[in-house]
């Protein structure tokens, strides 16, 4: 069966702080009932200092679905892994990994954005080696042993409960990216479908004498709404998908590879285009048998009404989700 997903990022561009309230604790009742209904897992993300709200905080919000769930996964990708201290970001991940007895998966991303780096006063022409200082500090961290760092020896305790060391990916669409991870003996997880890239990655683990696998998003990985009259879903609530597409790509330059990346300026050029799709129940089952190896449900997407999210979730896990287990 296709590994199932629900992602939140909270956005809401109108949001009050009560409101706001009301839909992070939507989100970890979704997560709930997800894992109540088997969904896998659960995917979040980190950005800073947006005007629609998306999450800044990824580890905070994992902390309340572990808390809220006994089984579902949760994947954070991506964190932006220069912003971080090396030290503090390994307490936190470890406890986590304690937490949820492994559950966590963390994927380390660079980024795409200056003005999140200018933000936290961190140099963007040094984010790569402060991301290998990150990812190196990380393993020798959680090892729970003694260390040189920075001039000084640390420890950094308590070990997690994942042996050798909790789920740690190395996210990106470009060569060093991939070379990182290699060298490194870490999971590579490109940002869209880019074979050439597992063939480089391959070969650097060939050339560094290191094991790891690759997670390569399928050719097609859609944002998913269920709905059983797309149409009017389309037309009551397509702006929402609009929002969070138009805010996304105005991100990216030319060199940024992603899944979900699209050109649309219109809700009905979003709807042609397919990067987010609004399907019946028997749409998407039929998606899962034929093109879609993942189904990743969006439901609170761009700011999504709540009730509105819960139909698409309940359609899911009802109608959908027991049918692709058979």
């Amino acid at each position: 069966m296709p590994v199932s997903v629900a992602r939140f990022n909270l956005i809401d561009p109108e949001g009050t702080p009560a409101q706001l309230a009301d839909r992070y604790g939507a989100a970890l009742e979704m997560a709930r009932f997800a894992d109540s209904a088997g969904m896998t897992m659960i995917q979040t993300e980190e950005h800073h200092g947006v005007e629609n709200n998306w999450l800044p905080s990824p580890f905070t919000f994992a902390a309340g679905i572990f808390g809220a769930t006994r089984t579902i996964a949760v994947t954070i990708s991506a964190i932006l892994g220069p912003l971080h201290d090396p030290l503090r970001i390994a307490e936190e991940i470890a406890v986590l990994d304690l937490m949820s007895k492994g559950r966590l998966m963390t994927v380390a991303g660079i980024g795409y954005r200056p003005e999140e780096y200018e933000m936290f006063g961190v140099d963007w022409a040094r984010r790569g080696k402060l991301q290998d200082h990150l990812l190196e500090t990380l393993l020798k961290a959680w090892t729970g042993e003694p260390f040189a760092y920075e001039g000084r020896t640390v420890r950094v305790t308590p070990r997690p409960y994942t042996d050798p060391h909790p789920m740690l990916v190395v996210g990106g669409s470009s060569k060093p990216a991939a070379r990182r991870a290699a060298r490194l003996g870490l999971p590579f997880f490109p940002s869209a479908h880019l074979p050439e890239l597992e063939t480089y990655y391959n070969e650097k683990l060939a050339e560094y004498g290191t094991e790891g696998w690759i997670l390569m998003p399928g050719k097609e990985t859609p944002l998913l709404h269920i709905s059983e009259d797309p149409d009017r879903t389309w037309a009551e609530f397509g702006h929402h998908f609009l929002h969070e597409a138009q805010m996304y790509k105005s991100w990216q330059n030319k060199d940024i590879k992603s899944a979900v990346s699209s050109g649309a300026t219109t809700v009905e050029e979003l709807r042609a285009e397919g990067v987010y799709r609004i399907l019946t129940p028997d749409e998407c089952v039929a998606a899962s048998d034929s093109t879609l190896d993942n189904l990743v449900l969006h439901p609170l997407c761009g700011g999504m009404p709540i009730d509105e999210g819960w139909r698409s979730l309940h359609l899911f896990t009802e109608q959908v989700l027991p049918r692709c287990k058979n």
